[in-house]
């Protein structure tokens, strides 16, 4: 089957005209514009192909025998068996992770990214996101993902696994009975694929220890404090360390593609209270050692991702 495609944006084009948001402006600017969505398969308009409507896109057969799923903007086309491709857009990277659980796309089919726009901010972010998702790593792989508070360093991590089609969604919190953290947590909750695992946990050592497939670990952070709760250790924090020693012989020993979420604390005021310093002392150590111990170390900073050496 030969496909080609002539345009790959979405039905405004990329940039689109009158638009002036940074994407398309920065786009327009370079000189640099695709062209609205349009394919040949096998030498004849994708309109001509044989096809049936699914919800959310088309079912097409390609006059060489092939099958295509096609997805509409923003659209999550419903399978009807086997594909040797897919046009997906790509604001929607977990319906690839939901195509490949559900068998519809294999490693040989071929995925394409259609429907371009400025949801994407370039086309390099566009690159960027199509390392992780059209040939995902395979583990043992870790990934450590640093931020401050609100940095979408967790949307980043979901973001990273989205194409996955087997996630071990890992919540490290200790249940709390606060009101404002359950929203937190329920917010969370919304944003992932539904397909995915969800297994709340503070026996983290232990959990990756035992994973296979894609894991996120949301996140050191809360793990660290639930231990040093378990531990009661807030006031003898060196009690802490052999409970740190297992988490990195775990990270280190993990057969799993992980990727894990902490906080960087080094950028905020000095904490005012001894068990404040404490856990910031602690974690920073910790970001160290797991960072030392990963394949891909990156800061996420306003939503921008900037890798680490």
């Amino acid at each position: 089957m030969n496909i080609e495609l002539p345009g790959t944006a979405g039905p405004a084009g990329w940039p689109a005209a009158d638009c002036h948001c940074a994407s398309c402006a920065r786009l327009r600017a370079a000189g640099v514009r695709y062209e609205p969505f349009s394919a040949l398969i096998d030498g004849v308009p994708l309109a001509g192909c044989p096809q049936e409507a699914v919800p959310g896109g088309r079912d097409v057969r390609a006059p060489s025998g092939g099958r295509i799923l096609v997805a509409e903007p923003g659209g999550r086309p419903e399978p009807r068996g086997v594909y040797d491709a897919v046009f997906l857009d790509p604001a929607v990277p977990d319906h690839l992770g939901r195509l490949r659980d559900l068998g519809a796309v294999r490693p040989d089919t071929r995925v394409v990214p259609v429907h371009l726009d400025h949801r994407l901010r370039s086309p390099e972010e566009l690159e960027r996101r199509l390392s992780h998702w059209l040939d995902p790593v395979p583990g043992p792989h870790r990934t450590l993902l640093l931020g401050g508070t609100r940095s979408g360093k967790s949307a980043e991590a979901e973001l990273r696994l989205a194409a996955c089609p087997d996630v071990t969604y890992l919540a490290t919190s200790a249940p709390r009975d606060d009101a404002e953290w359950s929203a937190r947590v329920e917010a969370h909750r919304r944003r992932r694929p539904s397909w995915w695992r969800t297994v709340e946990t503070t026996a983290l050592p232990e959990a990756l220890e035992s994973a296979a497939g894609a894991v996120l670990v949301d996140g050191i952070g809360t793990w660290l404090t639930a231990a040093i709760d378990e531990a009661g250790a807030w006031d003898a924090p060196h009690a802490i360390l052999p409970r740190l020693d297992e988490l990195i012989g775990a990270w280190r020993r993990t057969p799993a593609r992980v990727v894990a979420v902490s906080d960087e604390v080094g950028l905020s005021l000095v904490p005012t209270t001894a068990s404040g310093r404490a856990f910031r002392d602690l974690l920073g150590l910790l970001n160290q050692r797991l960072a030392a111990e990963s394949e891909e170390a990156a800061l996420v900073v306003a939503g921008r991702v900037v890798g680490l050496p």
